[in-house]
């Protein structure tokens, strides 16, 4: 039959299955072909903690969610139009998302009956009637890739395992995508075992062809090209967006960086992608632990590097101590949290903003630190090189804040030219008349960054309270007390290089929305659809948590109800109560699962409506799109 073609605005893609299925990898490669077809897209992998979950079971199925579109988009999608499931266990946990009439592709290979008794099936669903609301496509993947690996040298379980090429090939087909980037990109990782790559790049073939013959598929979607400005664009993920920003932070400030780490999941890649940085003078270390990590980084940034470490909430926590010495000593080092549900394991894999509190708070006695978030994956570049520079113009360590969400989802990201990034050189000083070791810069309250060794700046700090000008070892009453205001005042410079607020709207109105880091996408474009609607709703997203950005509390006071929404119990919205004793209401979520556009809109609309959002059912069935 020949087919007819659609053309779509957007489309939201999930495929799911065992976290052995290959997921990750199928929908980061769909997100390749997207980015190349010229889409905006946002994409959202969620996993499971285990490394490989047991096949078949509810908690082991893993998904990659991508939204891509001809127009401008913030998030990676509230529910899909597509599911891709793999088995029973991927049906079974990812069908209440699907929206009413959307496109189920089924591998029934799957659907076998000890699979159906793992996933808590009575019945076959493929055949019992309980999917007629949506347009299903049962095929036999399993057996149709093993049938187009007969007659290779491969193992049962290895033609098993390319299953998932399939998948990729027969959603190829769907929506008209080219094949030969693809499987030049095959090939390309499957260079040390060339068979594999060939049986890939065969059963990848066999899913596109089987999607061009087969009579249950009719329609071949069109998504257009989204209009961006012109420049360079790749995809980047938050991780690998942060790592580059060290680096150009690094290159900025015309130092060498320094990196020490400890693997915790979502944290890793920052260090996998900075090792691969030595041509720039980039310096990696894996540490035995934490503390040996920030440890590191503290004697690092004392011999003169601009230093980093980077973990999640339970390596923060071990920090902890150390920071306290990094903000005794007055050094500049940034310490990246990239957050992840809690506490304790908690939810590895997941996101959530629950460590805002420890990142304000989370030192023994009054030891104040510069707090900035990341707002998406290409933002975490700029993060990045921001907290680089304020951490050595200030002589402060810096904790910038990220989130599982950001780190390893995608977004197109414009390439920057450095050449047009502003320089922040670091200087050293080198004429020791009158050197004393906190002797203060007047507009940063920083203490000059001298290296010891370098003769007449032979100089020695720690954790013990030293003299406001010598350094020398101070037990006095007076004096402790003008350090610690000295190190809060100095903070709370830092608001000068805030810059404006990042506001969506009118500076008054009837609902104020404020958030923070990763909920921005969904809180700017549930803004954006409530305004559209005529409703007098803004939104303000802070870069800055501490110091506060300069101007917000202006623009709170400038409407009749404030609400912070963010993925925890309140944290940032305790916060600014007490700091302005004002009443803001919160939005709170905390399932380890982002904001979706419709849970932040139904809140609103009900708050316009009377209620507070105490009183609030926020709605979690998807709907269908128009």
């Amino acid at each position: 039959m020949e087919s007819k073609t659609q053309t779509l605005d957007r489309v939201v893609i999930r495929f799911a299955g065992d976290s052995g299925d290959g997921m990750q990898l199928t929908g980061t490669e769909f997100t390749k072909a997207a980015a190349e077809a010229g889409n905006d897209i946002s994409t959202f992998p969620d996993f499971p903690a285990e490394i490989r979950a047991p096949a078949g079971s509810l908690f082991g199925v893993s998904g990659f969610q991508l939204h891509f579109s001809s127009s401008e988009i913030h998030t990676p999608g509230d529910a899909p139009d597509v599911l891709v499931a793999m088995n029973p266990a991927a049906l079974k946990t990812n069908l209440k998302d699907l929206v009413d009439g959307g496109v189920l592709i089924i591998n029934t290979g799957a659907f076998i009956e000890a699979n159906l008794k793992k996933a808590n099936y009575a019945t076959n669903p493929v055949e019992d009637g309980s999917l007629e609301k949506y347009r299903v496509h049962a095929v036999d993947i399993s057996g149709l890739t093993v049938a187009a690996l007969d007659g290779t040298t491969l193992s049962t379980k290895e033609k098993g395992r390319s299953k998932n090429f399939f998948a990729l090939g027969l959603v190829f087909w769907m929506y008209g995508r080219d094949t030969e980037p693809e499987i030049r990109r095959i090939m390309q990782q499957f260079t040390k075992r060339p068979e594999l790559g060939e049986a890939n790049v065969k059963v990848f073939k066999a899913g596109y062809n089987f999607g061009e013959t087969a009579e249950v598929f009719q329609t071949v979607y069109k998504v257009p090209p989204a209009r961006f400005a012109p420049g360079t664009y790749r995809n980047i993920t938050g991780n690998e967006a942060l790592a580059l920003g060290l680096v150009a932070g690094g290159e900025l400030a015309g130092k060498s960086l320094f990196f020490a780490g400890y693997p915790i999941t979502p944290a890793s890649s920052i260090l996998h992608s900075l090792a691969k940085y030595k041509n720039y003078g980039v310096m990696t270390f894996q540490a035995e632990d934490e503390i040996a990590a920030m440890g590191a980084v503290i004697g690092a940034a004392y011999g003169g590097a601009l230093s980093v470490t980077a973990s999640s909430g339970p390596g923060v926590a071990l920090k902890g101590e150390a920071m306290g010495l990094a903000v005794m000593t007055e050094l500049p080092v940034v310490i990246v949290n990239v957050q992840r549900g809690g506490p304790s394991t908690g939810l590895p894999t997941k996101t959530e903003q629950s460590d805002l509190a420890q990142a304000l708070y989370g030192r023994n006695g009054e030891a104040p630190m510069p707090v900035i978030a990341a707002r998406s994956p290409g933002d975490c570049f700029y993060a990045a090189v921001e907290a680089l520079k304020v951490a050595s113009r200030y002589m402060v360590p810096v904790m910038l804040l990220s989130d599982g969400y950001i780190a390893n989802g995608s977004e197109p990201w414009p390439v920057p030219d450095v050449t047009k990034l502003d320089r922040f050189d670091v200087h050293h000083p080198t004429d020791p008349t009158g050197y004393h070791v906190y002797e203060r810069d007047p507009a940063t309250l920083a203490r000059a960054w001298a290296i010891p060794g370098t003769p007449g700046f032979e100089h020695r700090i720690g954790g013990i309270e030293k003299d406001s000008v010598t350094g020398n070892i101070s037990y006095d009453p007076a004096n402790h007390e003008k350090m610690i205001h000295t190190r809060a005042a100095k903070i709370e410079r830092i608001a000068q290089e805030c810059g404006e607020l990042d506001l969506r709207g009118d500076t008054s109105g009837d609902v104020l929305l404020i958030g923070w880091g990763g909920t921005f996408g969904s809180l700017r474009q549930a803004t954006e659809e409530l305004r559209s609607q005529g409703k007098k709703v803004s939104h303000v997203h802070l870069r800055w948590l501490s110091p506060l950005e300069p101007g917000l509390e202006k623009i709170i006071r400038n409407f009749k109800q404030v609400v912070c929404a963010e993925l925890n119990m309140g944290q940032l919205r305790a916060h600014l109560r007490a700091k302005f004793l004002l009443d803001i209401q919160g939005l709170n979520k905390v399932q380890g699962q982002p904001f979706k556009v419709r849970e932040v809109v139904a809140a609103i609309e009900q708050l316009l409506g009377g209620a507070r959002l105490s009183e609030v059912n926020v709605p979690t069935a998807p709907t269908a799109r128009a």
